[in-house]
């Protein structure tokens, strides 16, 4: 593999940068405008570099950052993605297909897999980093999965990385939208590493020409990220969301203390189609290339509806936030609703050939 930036035919070169940095494969995101959102041209290459790295003697590691200070990566781009699934089933499942192939390869990359967490880490964000070996925090690392509230599901594998957190922290995570910062994301299991910024120079430089594991450079620079506000939610967090109906959850959380009642009141704005297809899907706990199919069946079926656009374009194209869900109420979203989000699509399922 030579030092050179990825071949302008698989993906705007301005968008993924792929270099070669001694033993590391190095991806950056390089959006920083847009947040380093990511889109499907950028998924393509991503895959493609990890795959022809595969085997390659000369790649003892990859390292994913985002270019700028504000953002890893914030997710899929989502109004891109609007007015593709305004226009038709093609090009939105198009995206997501791509989209959860990476995430899968990510998953089962056989070398060391390095994401800096610097920044907004959100949707396709999470993705990009929660699958892989090692996660690396700094103080301006920023955690969430917001897709409820804007119809669609925790996805990129989410709904198999959530579930596997302690206790019922994923399932509060992807239902409220909550944001961590460093020390949760590292008391919750999602950063494996707390690397201050001004040590950041100084990581690249080791993982590129540093004959020491990366574990051991990753141990040397680690720090304490401080307390973790969440520690004191975890009993509230593990009591409330461990029934198995968002009614039951709701109803729990009704009873309880400030932090529960502004908790309901965060749950009761989302979309009640996305919360129970969520909440569905979390307890399946499938391996990530089941959770993947599911996700990919579920999507598909939101690119019908109603909540996904509403949702985008409460929060992020009128941003009057203030949606109108349909169906708009818990109560009207039955069992036999949801099962056909959950069934294979008319062009097939997810494979992983």
């Amino acid at each position: 593999m030579t030092d050179t930036t990825i071949d302008p035919m698989t993906a705007p070169a301005a968008d993924v940068l792929i270099e070669r940095r001694g033993r590391a494969l190095w991806i950056t995101l390089n959006r920083p405008a847009a947040l380093n959102s990511l889109t499907r041209a950028m998924c393509n290459t991503i895959q493609a570099v990890l795959y022809d790295s595969i085997g390659d003697a000369e790649v003892a590691l990859v390292v994913i950052e985002g270019a700028g200070e504000r953002a890893f990566c914030a997710g899929g781009d989502v109004v891109a993605m609007h007015a593709a699934g305004r226009v038709g089933i093609e090009g939105w499942q198009a995206f997501f297909h791509d989209e959860y192939r990476m995430n899968q390869t990510i998953a089962r990359y056989p070398d060391p897999y390095v994401a800096i967490l610097d920044g907004m880490t959100m949707g396709g964000g999470v993705g990009l980093s929660i699958h892989g070996r090692f996660r690396v925090a700094t103080e301006r690392t920023l955690f969430a999965m917001p897709e409820t509230a804007i119809g669609l599901i925790p996805d990129v594998g989410g709904t198999h990385a959530l579930p596997r957190l302690p206790g019922h922290i994923g399932t509060w995570l992807a239902l409220t939208g909550a944001r961590l910062k460093a020390a949760d994301c590292v008391y919750a299991g999602i950063a494996t590493h707390y690397v201050p910024v001004e040590r950041l120079a100084l990581l690249g430089e080791l993982l590129s020409t540093g004959d020491e594991p990366v574990e051991t450079i990753l141990e040397t620079l680690n720090a304490d990220p401080g307390e973790p506000p969440l520690a004191m939610l975890r009993d509230a967090i593990d009591y409330h969301f461990a029934h198995d109906t968002i009614e039951a959850i709701l109803a729990s959380l009704a009873t309880g203390d400030d932090w529960a009642l502004s908790t309901h009141a965060t749950i009761a704005a989302m979309s009640p189609t996305s919360l129970k297809l969520t909440l569905r899907a979390l307890r399946d706990g499938a391996d990530i290339e089941g959770a993947l199919r599911t996700e990919y069946r579920v999507v598909s079926h939101i690119q019908g509806g109603h909540d996904f656009y509403e949702g985008v374009r409460a929060v992020l194209i009128d941003k009057d936030k203030s949606p109108k869900w349909s169906p708009a109420t818990l109560g009207m979203v039955t069992e036999a609703q949801l099962d056909p989000y959950f069934a294979e699509p008319a062009s097939g399922d997810l494979t992983f050939d």
